[in-house]
């Protein structure tokens, strides 16, 4: 039997808690379990988030059962078993090809109105005209 410690989802809508819980890999992920190792209820302050029950947990995993990512966070925090290694996606953060595509056709259009006022303010001002010379009235009559 593949056992696993687990988080099982309680409370309502918009107001998850969890129980930790070992439970056969293929048993549902609210489905029924073996024990209840403790709680997690994200709403609550730092301190309070978490209880465990450290001798049972450390019995289970004597029998096999393999803690899941989350869990096994909280156990390398508590001191129980060795913090897990940090998961590093590098490429998950990185902008698409399309994004990429727009920011280098805005760059592109930055750079040619930065060289136009560049060359406008570069070229000589056109002399100005002279004034039209006043209009006399010329009566004829």
């Amino acid at each position: 039997m593949a056992l696993a410690i687990r988080l099982s989802r309680g409370g309502r809508k918009n107001m998850p808690f969890y129980s930790i819980v070992v439970a056969d890999k293929r048993y549902p992920r609210d489905g029924r379990f073996l024990e209840k190792l403790g709680t997690y209820n994200p709403l609550v302050a730092h301190e309070k988030r978490v209880t465990l029950n450290a001798e049972r947990i450390k019995h289970w995993l004597s029998q096999g059962a393999q803690p899941s990512h989350r869990v096994s966070i909280f156990l390398g925090q508590a001191g129980i078993a060795p913090m897990p290694e940090k998961r590093n996606n590098p490429t998950k953060g990185l902008p698409s090809e399309k994004t990429k595509m727009r920011v280098a056709e805005k760059a592109e259009k930055r750079k040619a109105a930065a060289e136009a006022a560049e060359a406008a303010k570069a070229a000589p001002a056109p002399a100005e005209a002279p004034a039209e010379a006043p209009a006399t009235d010329t009566a004829e009559g």
